[in-house]
């Protein structure tokens, strides 16, 4: 493989789709065991809870997420493109598994989390493993700035919103499950980030915390059908 193809994107490989982010709070200021403790307790655990999602609704792991990207101090999730949307409901399910890790770090301060619906370009980086770069992970990496983030809420920008709605709207089923769980939403609110650009977004959280499934999509239909 030559450097350029290394290096690259291929505009074959650009998707749009959602974005979580997980950052973990005050990360830089634990001592580095508490760093190593945190992340690998962090990344264990929300691997099993992937694991359940996955088994619960019979899917493979390529049919919800096209992958996972550090970040040093959490990490980013970008989704399938077929499952955008579910994004929203996902970053709530991340969120509300951090209070599990709370009661065993008393250290720990907790996670931020935003979501947003962006662009992603896949390519192979110079280990030979796959990763992504683009404008979408920079822009939902503005929302977990934003000054009034509140914890036990998910920070979800204007683009992931509409994207939710439509997905609400393809299965209405996780709207009846939503109200179950006492969703909420603050009213639209406007930020500019550090570069002075505007960004518009909601918070949203569940009052019933909880772990939510992704919806179970027959993937060989769908590619059949294509």
């Amino acid at each position: 493989m030559c450097k350029d193809q290394a290096i690259k994107p291929s505009r074959q490989e650009a998707h749009t789709t959602d974005i979580i982010l997980v950052d973990i709070i005050n990360f830089s200021q634990l001592e580095s065991k508490q760093q190593l403790e945190i992340i690998n307790f962090l990344t264990s655990s929300y691997s099993k809870m992937v694991e359940t999602m996955l088994a619960n609704s019979q899917m493979k792991l390529s049919h919800l997420m096209l992958g996972f990207i550090s970040t040093g101090d959490g990490f980013y999730c970008i989704l399938n493109p077929r499952m955008k949307g579910f994004g929203a409901i996902l970053g709530l399910s991340f969120n509300h598994f951090s209070e599990y890790i709370a009661l065993k770090y008393p250290y720990f301060r907790g996670i931020r989390v935003a979501v947003h619906t962006g662009e992603v370009y896949g390519f192979v980086d110079i280990l030979g493993n796959k990763n992504y770069v683009g404008d979408g992970l920079n822009e939902c990496a503005r929302y977990i700035e934003i000054k009034n983030y509140t914890i036990s809420t998910v920070v979800i920008s204007d683009t992931a919103y509409a994207s939710f709605q439509k997905f609400l709207k393809r299965y209405p089923d996780f709207r009846v499950l939503l109200v179950e769980h006492q969703f909420k939403r603050s009213p639209q609110f406007g930020f500019y980030d550090k570069h002075g650009t505007l960004h518009h977004g909601y918070l949203i959280w569940l009052r019933r915390g909880g772990i939510i499934n992704p919806p179970n999509i027959n993937f060989n239909s769908l590619m059949a059908g294509r």
